[in-house]
């Protein structure tokens, strides 16, 4: 299991700040919708520059019509990122067309497709879907493994299901984790790494628990023991 730190402080400097008190630590870090469209390509050239060894995930949740998503997908390439996700409710097609558009690059990013978030109570989520996140998730999952993406975006509460009906090797990606039961804030499913560890989950992020802390570094060493 790997930890992700999500950077979703409100200025470039703070994230900067931030990336600068963990650069010794072998992670990943989320760049997200506010601090891409805020601070551009030029923002993931200066996580580079702090340590280049980052890995460094975008998660856009590209949504729209396949054409769009493809085209959007072959465009993340020039990036130089390791990993970006789209919304698996565009669809199979949309997600067969951004697997095909990047058939052809040798070292494509690794592509996830967000089931669903984990802001969503089980109610919230079926007015929108009319189905439970259980059986919608796992459907998304099975979409997005059969269009030959690599994993999905899901609570960790879905990992196990995800990956019985899809493959062992099938990754998932947990947001909403607090790692020592710290406040769900505006998160519903939210898990501490414990359980993410028991629920076979490949990627687990955490932002408020390590970017609220008076000693970030402190965070992240003890995440990492734990894993």
């Amino acid at each position: 299991m790997q930890l992700c730190v999500a950077l979703d402080l409100p200025t470039k400097q703070e994230n900067l700040d931030l990336i600068h008190k963990i650069k010794e630590y072998p992670i990943w870090l989320k760049v997200g919708l506010r601090s891409y469209i805020r601070d551009g390509e030029e923002f993931l050239k200066d996580i580079k520059k702090i340590n280049p060894d980052f890995k460094i995930f975008l998660d856009l949740k590209l949504y729209d019509i396949p054409n769009t998503m493809a085209d959007a997908a072959e465009s993340i390439m020039g990036l130089g990122v390791d990993m970006f996700n789209v919304h698996a409710s565009a669809g199979k097609r949309a997600m067969q067309e951004v697997m095909e558009r990047l058939r052809k690059y040798e070292n494509r990013p690794i592509v996830l497709a967000v089931t669903a978030l984990t802001s969503f109570s089980d109610d919230e989520f079926s007015e929108v879907y009319s189905a439970s996140i259980a059986i919608k998730a796992d459907q998304f999952a099975k979409d997005a493994y059969e269009s030959g993406l690599e994993g999905v975006v899901c609570s960790a509460y879905e990992s196990l299901s995800i990956k019985k009906i899809t493959s062992s090797e099938f990754m998932t990606l947990t947001p909403g984790i607090r790692p020592f039961g710290e406040d769900a804030g505006d998160q519903q499913r939210v898990a501490d790494v414990a359980y993410a560890k028991s629920a076979d989950v490949d990627f687990i992020v955490v932002g408020r628990p390590i970017y609220k802390s008076d000693n970030p570094a402190l965070v992240v060493a003890k995440i990492l023991q734990t894993l």
